[in-house]
């Protein structure tokens, strides 16, 4: 299921270009909903599902084969992704603090 879950999220994470940001700054800002400089774990988590939601085209809350890119991949539903991004939102958060400053939103979880 990680497995899974780790492939979606390489796959959507580039499908949340509804902001079209081209930069870390940018981007922690359209991410930072309440404007305090640094992105919560709810902010990350609600900016992220809306791929998923978009994806989701009959609305069911699970993506399966057919509205997965490449037609291709078992069926995760929407709360498998969002507990998926809770895991990489605090792989990436490097000081341990709750949340993510622009370093930590551009490096890659470890």
């Amino acid at each position: 299921m990680r497995r899974i879950a780790g492939a979606l999220l390489a796959v959507l994470a580039p499908l949340c270009a509804h902001a079209q940001v081209s930069d870390t700054t940018t981007y922690l800002q359209r991410m930072d909903s309440d404007g305090d400089g640094r992105v919560s774990e709810g902010e990350y988590v609600h900016w992220m599902l809306y791929a998923f939601d978009r994806m989701d085209r009959n609305g069911d809350g699970v993506l399966t084969a057919d509205e997965l890119p490449g037609g291709k991949g078992r069926p995760i539903t929407r709360e498998q992704q969002r507990q998926a991004l809770i895991q990489r939102f605090h792989k990436q958060d490097a000081n341990r603090d709750g949340y993510l400053d622009a370093r930590e939103l551009s490096a890659p979880p470890r």
